[in-house]
């Protein structure tokens, strides 16, 4: 346990800075705490950091005490809206690495155009519950391996729900899929908590632009449409156009947006 004094202003006692734990940091001023740090690993093992402080110079001083213990590289993830954040963040020396939109999507085929869309010939769609795992494992682990070698699987949106070493479909009654007779083609997952999200939607490289994702898209928003669902949500990372395009062509409508920093 680390703990450093820091006089704030807040009372006329120092405000000190504690490692309570291995990733955690407290900011106490006597016995009130005014600031909390945080750090830990997401699947994908980066290292991710956040602070929620009372005041600006809590949040630089538990900054300066996390920073000096932990490894770089550091990221964090901050609604743009909140500019004081961002700019704590950019105090501390984090940059802008991207930029992730969130879009609300409507599901009614006659907003998005999308009623009439049919996947290409000698593509069938396998809804969520009746994929075969076999496939569904090999169709995602494909497709991560080809981003892996092209922009990287860390340019994909953030996936933070913890699963055993490896296993990177968590429920496979959640996703899916486009499917040739001896191979699946692509894949979309949706999770339902109160709304709707559209958490992953990807083709395999050999078989882009045939249609297939947008094939998947109109299954997805339309058997949600069915079950009672006006919209869904959905992140789409500003530098990938086509998926933007895509969005944005069938009246989906960007309602916020998340910065990732890096240090």
């Amino acid at each position: 346990m680390n703990t450093t004094p820091f006089t704030s202003g807040l009372s006329e006692n120092a405000v000190m800075i504690t490692r309570v734990a291995d990733r955690q940091w407290h900011a106490l001023d006597d016995d009130l705490v005014v600031g909390r740090g945080h750090a830990h690993h997401r699947p994908d093992g980066r290292l991710f950091v956040s602070i929620d402080a009372w005041h600006n110079a809590i949040f630089d001083r538990l900054a300066e005490a996390m920073l000096a213990e932990l490894p770089t590289p550091l990221y964090t993830v901050v609604d743009e809206a909140d500019v004081e954040l961002t700019a704590g963040w950019r105090r501390a020396g984090f940059t802008v690495r991207r930029r992730e939109w969130e879009y609300v999507v409507p599901t009614d085929p006659r907003v998005t155009g999308l009623e009439p869309v049919m996947p290409p010939a000698g593509v069938t769609i396998v809804p969520a519950g009746q994929t075969d795992e076999v496939l569904l494992r090999a169709v995602d682990r494909a497709i991560r391996d080809e981003v892996e070698a092209t922009v990287g699987w860390q340019s994909m949106p953030a996936e933070v729900i913890p699963r055993p070493e490896g296993d990177t479909i968590v429920d496979p009654s959640k996703y899916a899929v486009a499917a040739a007779p001896d191979r699946y083609l692509g894949l979309v997952r949706v999770v339902t908590v109160k709304q709707p999200r559209i958490g992953l939607l990807a083709v395999r490289s050999d078989v882009q632009r045939h249609g297939i994702g947008r094939a998947l898209l109109a299954h997805t928003l339309g058997t949600l449409h069915l079950s009672g669902f006006a919209a869904a949500w959905a992140e789409v990372q500003e530098s990938n156009r086509a998926a933007m395009a895509l969005f944005d062509g069938i009246g989906a409508q960007p309602m916020s947006s998340n910065l990732e920093l890096v240090r």
